[in-house]
């Protein structure tokens, strides 16, 4: 009986080509595994697809609400952002990803498992430490690194393969912007961008929106409500964290919310470069930002600031499946205890404007924050706190002017 690999596939011109390679050069019983994180319509056709390309057998399996819930909000209630800019719309669904292919993997009592990451890339390490860190026992093969027996260089090179091998699949030579698509977000790579002189095509490249310019001369209001820091409607609409998501999409795409060119530093060490729109999440993560700024207390914001950042650093560099990831989280948890509450907002040309922000668990007291004097607060207390708080300064101002002095 042939040995069983189990093929994390996109049905894609890379994912295609790797088909028959696995049967040609290792003998493999090829197993397809389209996992469903809202690609949308990129799913059309891959039953037919993957069986022409001589797969054994495709999976599709859903796991829209598995990711919004137990992976994207984590993300979101950490305030988790890669170099201040990156929502890690990719990051977030690669841990996600390899569990299910794992879960296939022990079904099909498989022995490995393949990818069609390359090897310049941060998705090679997100697939490969999740895998190694849920079953260590399961060989890991990537085309891409194993360049003595993957000679295919380009599109051309791939599509020759499929042809030789009587795969006839609409696929051609044109060149697009390498994409990833997902429910929280769309990443674009390629083409001008890679050139950092070269602004951005952006009437050729955006899927989920506009850009501010195009977007409606009208604002448009919008009012969510959060529970434990986990979203739970939409302009009074009640909703699975999922379908927020979409519906947000949907809002921000239209006013042109959440596009962002950046440069970011790679696992690997280099330097790449990528617009990635994520309108819905933008909006989620400025929502739930709105309201944690009533809810928490300067120590537990400044705690959870680096938190954030830890998060995102985690989840950037594939480490889900850690004891670390769960520590932090847990903390992120704690602190969503009483972040529940209404926000509103407009959305005009780009921007997310404050419209008001109410919780029953607020901590901002009008009395205190006012101009009058109120029984909590007296001003005479500010002298006596700020020749304490202003000590170390004081103290070495006279010493170092002393100093001065003797020298």
């Amino acid at each position: 009986m042939k040995e069983k690999v189990i093929l994390a596939y996109s049905g894609g011109l890379d994912t295609t080509a790797i088909i028959p390679w696995l049967k040609e050069h290792f003998d493999y019983e090829v197993i397809c595994c389209c996992i469903d994180c809202g690609q949308g319509n990129e799913l059309d056709g891959l039953e037919e697809r993957s069986r022409l390309s001589g797969a054994a057998k495709l999976y599709i399996e859903d796991i829209v609400d598995e990711f919004a819930e137990e992976y994207i909000m984590p993300c979101v209630q950490a305030g988790a952002v890669y170099e201040n800019k990156y929502l890690l719309g990719t990051s977030m669904a690669r841990p996600v990803i390899a569990k299910r292919l794992v879960e296939i993997a022990r079904k099909e009592n498989a022995s490995a498992i393949c990818h069609g990451a390359t090897g310049k890339g941060n998705d090679q390490i997100r697939f490969e430490l999740a895998i190694k860190a849920l079953a260590p026992d399961l060989k890991i093969i990537a085309p891409w690194r194993m360049t003595d027996v993957w000679t295919m260089q380009s599109r051309e090179d791939e599509i020759e393969y499929c042809k030789q091998h009587g795969i006839d699949l609409p696929f051609d030579h044109s060149h697009s912007y390498s994409r990833d698509r997902n429910l929280w977000h769309i990443s674009h790579e390629g083409l001008e961008l890679e050139d950092p002189a070269n602004e951005p095509n952006y009437d050729h490249m955006l899927v989920l929106g506009v850009t501010p310019e195009k977007a409606p001369d009208e604002g448009e209001y919008v009012t969510m409500t959060f529970e434990k820091g986990i979203p739970t409607s939409v302009n009074g609409e009640k909703m699975k964290v999922a379908d927020i998501i979409r519906k947000l999409n949907e809002l921000g795409g239209r006013h042109g919310i959440g596009i962002v060119d950046i440069v970011e530093n790679r696992v690997v060490g280099m330097k790449s470069r990528g617009v990635y729109e994520t309108p819905g999440g933008t909006i989620l993560m400025e929502a739930h930002d709105q309201l944690e700024e009533l809810v928490l207390d300067r120590a537990t914001m400044e705690a959870k600031k680096d938190m954030g950042n830890k998060m995102a650093q985690i989840v950037y560099e594939g480490k889900w499946f850690t004891p670390l990831r769960e520590a932090v989280q847990a903390f992120v948890t704690s602190t969503q205890e009483y972040v529940t509450g209404e926000v509103k907002f407009k959305l005009y040309k780009g921007n997310i404007i404050k419209a008001g922000t109410t919780s029953p668990y607020t901590l901002y007291s009008e009395s205190l924050a006012s101009f009058t004097t109120g029984d909590l607060y007296d001003h005479h207390d500010a002298s006596g706190f700020i020749t304490l708080f202003g000590l170390p300064l004081k103290v070495r101002a006279m010493r170092m002017a002393e100093a001065k002095k003797n020298a």
